[in-house]
């Protein structure tokens, strides 16, 4: 056996494990935005991720040295849909490289320009998907849920949208750490079009649909006392539209400010003092 050989064989990569696609996981999960500076962003989260993992690849001291400083320049992303999944593509990409790397192949191995490239062009693209659904629809809808029990001054109330919050959100993105490892590169695409993301989106906008809904019914109260008489009958007109449809006007309402949002953007503002206005002006001619 040539010392080449033997020496590839020293410096073989060991295979990367559920197990450790978890522990990477829950490093980045746990640190993501601790050691947060102005010059890397969290890069420093992400290296302490790949920790581990890049010392079961590169068993030669100078190739894990310049893994290392591969993944100390500038990142930042979302936590979940982007962190997950790029930390998933990163270690695919990173075993990929040990292995030919320990073979001698140096010429087909995965450049470090690919391995950087990879996570500057998903890096940006993902946290907007994340942020979308994790911090403007998740979040949201577990604090709805949790609306009736603050209003009667449980702890559950406070407590059942954090904790919602964090058991889903590591679940799924513990998923598209194995999503990416698993797919590499084309973890993007299946995030973006895939079957299975795409039941979730839709579950999502479901559910946020319906909250809305309830939310309008349950803590939108807009009635009108407009009566009038007939023949000597009198007909009041909230009986009439509850027996039509119960919380119309609240309805109406939230479709109002939604229909003004969609057409002018989210001027809060604006909407909430044409919002008093109108109402003022209504109640004040004897409509409300």
């Amino acid at each position: 056996m040539s010392e080449n050989a033997i020496k590839n064989t020293s410096n073989a990569p060991e295979s990367l494990t559920t197990a450790d696609l978890g522990k990477a996981w829950f490093r980045w999960w746990y640190a993501n935005e601790i050691p947060h500076s102005y010059d890397r962003m969290i890069a420093p989260s992400l290296l302490w991720a790949l920790t581990p993992s890049l010392k079961k690849l590169y068993k030669d001291k100078e190739q894990l040295s310049e893994a290392y400083m591969r993944h100390t320049q500038f990142y930042n992303t979302q936590a979940v849909w982007g962190g997950g999944t790029i930390l998933g593509i990163t270690l695919s990409l990173e075993e990929a490289r040990a292995k030919a790397l320990a073979e001698g192949d140096e010429e087909n191995a995965v450049s470090e320009e690919v391995i950087d490239n990879t996570k500057i062009g998903l890096m940006g693209p993902l946290a907007g998907i994340g942020d979308a659904i994790d911090s403007g629809t998740v979040q949201y809808i577990l604090i709805a849920i949790a609306l009736p029990w603050a209003q009667e001054g449980s702890a559950m109330g406070a407590l059942f949208p954090w904790i919602g919050f964090v058991a889903l959100t590591y679940i799924y993105g513990f998923y598209f750490t194995k999503l990416g490892h698993s797919l590499g590169r084309a973890a993007a695409s299946e995030i973006v079009g895939g079957k299975s993301i795409r039941k979730i989106l839709d579950t999502l906008s479901i559910l946020g649909l319906f909250m809305m809904g309830v939310l309008a019914a349950s803590y939108v109260k807009v009635t009108t006392g407009f009566k009038w008489t007939i023949s000597g009958k009198e007909f009041i007109l909230q009986e009439i539209l509850d027996k039509i449809l119960p919380g119309l006007l609240p309805l109406l309402t939230v479709l109002g400010v939604y229909m003004y949002f969609t057409k002018k953007g989210l001027k809060v503002t604006q909407a909430l003092v044409g919002l008093s206005v109108i109402l003022g002006v209504l109640a004040a001619i004897g409509l409300l």
